[in-house]
Parts: structure tokens; sequence; C-alpha cells
């Protein structure tokens, strides 16, 4: 019944109004003047919705399997929602400060977090490029969103012309599929394609994968993610680097498994080179770097090596592992880009990492904070990020991929310097006076709670393995 379908897709309906009611609200209203009440009252919204989700523990599909409400998808849904209402409080003052802050801009993000939900609970190849191409588009905007600015414009620019590249790539991918399958549902998909797969069906495969490998910036697909990063405004940088990769890991995985699951011998050795030059470009290509937006561009890179990995086991513990690394990789992201935010002179945003020469001598606190958060970002122990490593080094091994678990390795080595010279700077390089970093009190507490996670976390991560596996279990089973 109608009724159904509608209850179970209401948190996204309750979003796109929320949207529509919010511009129609401002565009009556004070406009601009709003603009800071929105940002926390869209947080509010994210927050209760997430709780909303994780407590309500019914799976089910609407619209004859076009959209799946399991726990894979709730799982990702409450990291989209939660990641992205923390960005928004961090973005609020400093968005404010510039005069950036447009009424449009939460509008814009609500909107691509529809999309992003769609996309994880997509259980059809229409479904998944309209939740695809609804973020896609609210994110060209808001990576624009500085109109002043030649770089801002051209990482929008850039963004959107490769990201149509992109689109028509999966586009392609999904006619070849239906072509040969007869339906776009992936239950229907699964059902065509049994355990064997023609060579036509093949090559749709690999389109469809070379387009979530983009939203991923999985290399070789990654060429828009270093200029798009250092061009958009710091509060864009940090949204992209959080939750459109949570809804794009989440997508891949919901199409591998739910549509190819039978033939996962040969999805896994796509998904397993993806993986292997993703670590490889991101770690070896941010040696070099000293903007450090650009830097965070190559390590985000290099982490969606690491998380494919997970995904290239092809079972339930590799998607757990998947998950779970995800989930560390949004909360390292937050704390690190909450202090990147307050990197400024004079009113001016600094990105040159040598500008935080001794920053452990003028302060401290906020110095060991950071340094919790690239020990966790380069995989060192005892902090979190290893254990996020360690699930996936398992899961591949446990799979047989043992080379792959050996290459991840030596590009975890390799990655490790360019984090560890950041921390090199703060603690031993010279004082340099080229940054004042004021932080706001809420950016001040959710980067020192991201650092307490990083070390907190390790006695049981906070209980998100269970529920990852549980997620898990509801994806591949």
């Amino acid at each position: 019944m109608i009724s159904n379908d509608i209850q179970i897709v209401l948190p996204e309906i309750i979003l796109a109004l929320y949207a529509m009611g919010g511009l129609l609200f401002a565009v009556y209203t004070g406009k601009d003047k709003l603009a800071p009440m929105l940002m926390w009252v869209t947080a509010a919204v994210f927050v209760v919705l997430a709780a909303w989700i994780g407590l309500s523990g019914s799976d089910a599909t609407a619209f004859d399997g076009m959209f799946t409400n399991d726990g894979f998808a709730r799982f990702a849904k409450v990291t989209i929602l939660l990641s992205t209402a923390a960005v928004l409080v961090l973005s609020q003052e400093f968005l404010s400060r510039r005069d950036l802050l447009r009424f449009e801009y939460p509008m814009l993000v609500v909107l691509a977090v529809v999309g992003m939900m769609v996309m994880v609970s997509a259980g059809d190849l229409m479904a998944l490029y309209m939740g695809l191409e609804l973020q896609s588009l609210a994110l060209y905007v808001v990576a624009s969103l500085r109109r002043d600015s030649v770089k801002s414009t051209e990482a929008g620019l850039k963004y959107f012309v490769l990201g149509a590249l992109s689109s028509g790539l999966m586009l392609y991918g999904a006619s070849l599929v239906y072509g040969f399958t007869g339906t776009t549902l992936f239950s229907g998909i699964y059902d065509a394609v049994g355990h064997d797969i023609s060579i036509g069906l093949l090559f749709g495969l690999v389109f469809l994968f070379a387009g979530f490998a983009f939203k991923v910036s999985a290399a070789p697909f990654h060429m828009w993610t270093p200029d798009v990063y250092e061009g958009s405004p710091t509060p864009v940088t940090a949204l992209f680097a959080t939750a459109p990769k949570v809804a794009a890991m989440g997508l891949f995985a919901r199409v591998a498994f739910d549509a190819f699951g039978g033939i996962t011998s040969d999805w896994t050795q796509i998904i397993a080179l993806l993986a292997i030059l993703s670590m490889f470009v991101g770690a070896i290509a941010a040696i070099g770097q000293t903007n450090i937006k650009r830097l965070m561009a190559y390590s985000s890179i290099a982490h969606m090596g690491f998380a494919l990995m997970g995904l290239a086991a092809g079972t339930a513990l590799g998607v757990e592992a998947m998950l779970v690394y995800m989930a560390i990789y949004v909360t390292m992201n937050i704390g690190t880009f909450a202090f990147i935010l307050s990197m400024e002179k004079d009113g001016k945003p600094v990105t040159d990492i040598r500008s935080m020469g001794m920053l452990s001598k003028r302060e401290p606190l906020k110095a060991y904070a950071l340094l919790a958060l690239f020990f966790s970002l380069a995989g060192v122990p005892p902090f979190v990020g290893f254990f996020g490593k360690l699930g996936v080094f398992r899961a591949a091994l446990d799979a047989g991929l043992v080379w792959l678990t050996v290459a991840a390795g030596i590009a975890s080595v390799i990655g490790a310097f360019y984090y560890l010279r950041v921390v090199y700077y703060m603690f031993f390089g010279e004082d340099s006076d080229k940054m004042d970093s004021k932080m706001s009190p809420v950016a001040w507490g959710i980067m020192m709670a991201s650092a307490a996670i990083m070390l907190v976390g390790i006695i049981n991560l906070f209980g998100i393995v269970p529920a990852a596996a549980d997620a898990a279990l509801a994806l591949v089973n």
C-alpha cells in the first residue's frame, strides 16, 4: 500500500519538505539574517532524524523494491546525518565572519543529504541515479559558494564537468545492465545474473563501478579531488570529506551485493585494483603537498583505498570492517577540519602546513589533540584509526587477499610520512607567527571530543562494531 511506502520513506520526505519550506520561509522574511539560525536548526533536525532512524529497527522495502530500509541503510544514514550536523555547526562562524553565509547554504546541504539517504537505500538503478544526482547537483552549487573567488568558481566548474562525465559512464553501464537483464531492480538483476556473467554485462558492471569510483574519489578517477578541495570554501571541503564519502561507499556496497552478489569473484578483482591504486596514489602524491587542504584531499583518496579493501573481501566481515572504517574516518576528519577552519591570519585563511610551526609552544592542548588525530589518520597504535585499518586488513586476509594486505601495509607506511611531517612542524618546526588559530567554543569542543574518541574509543569503539556487524549481515545475507 502507498501509505506503508510513504511511512518507510518518511525521513527523506520530512527533509525534502523542510528544505522547500526553509527556502520559502527565508525568501519571504529576512533572507540571510536568518541563515545562522537555519544552520543550527538544520543541525538539530539532522540529529533528531538520526536518533529516530537509529532507534527504528524494522526492515522493509517500499515502491516494489525500489527503496530498501534495512540495517545497512540505517547505519549509513545515521553516520551521514550526524557528520553533516557536525560540519554545519563548525561552518557557521567561519561563513558568518567572511560574509559567505547565505540562507541557501543549509537548504542545499539538506537536499544533498536527501540524495545521500536515497543512495544508500536504493534498490533500483533509477532510484540510485535520482539520489546520486540530487546529491551531486546540490554539491556543485556549494562548491562555488564563494562567488568572488576564481578558485571557488573553478572548483565548482571542475566538479560539475567531471561529475557529468562520471554520471555518463554510470548511465551507460546502467543501460548495458538493463539491456542484458531486462530489469532495473537490484533483486531482478541478481536473479538474472545468477552465478555467471556475460561479457556484455561485465562491461556494464565496469562502467557502473567507474562512476561510483569517481564519487568516492578512488584512483584513477580521483583527478577532481585535490582541486575541488583546495578551491572550495573550507567548510564545503569539510563536507566533501565526510558525509558524501559515506553515501558513495554505501551505494558501492549496495549495488555490489544486492545486484551482483552472486558473482563476487568477478567484481572483487575490480574493487581490489581500485583499492590498491587509491592507497598508493593518495600516499605518494601527498608527500609533496604543503597546502593542508590538498594534503587532506590526497589523504581522503588513500583512506578510500583502505575502505574499498574491506569491500574487496566480498564478505560480511569485509562490509563490517568498511562501515567501521568509514565511521572512524568521518570522526577523524571532523576533528581535523575543526582546526583547519581556525587557521587564519588577519582574518584571511591560511593553508600552509609550515604556519603550524611550534604550535605546541603557543597552544599545547590543540597541538596534542591534533597529534592524536593525525596519528589516528596515519594508523599508529593505540589510536582508533589503527583498529580501523586492522579491521580491513583482517577482512582481506580472511578472504585470501594476501597480496592486497601486503600492499596496503606498504602504502600505510608511506602515508604515515606526511601526517608525521605535520606533527613534526607542530612540535619541532620553526616558530611561526603566520597563523592565529582562534576557535569558537563549539569548534574547540568538537575538536577535543574527536581527539578524545581517538584514544578512549579503543575500549569498544563506542559500540559501533555490533551495529556495523548487524548492518553488514543485513546487506550480505
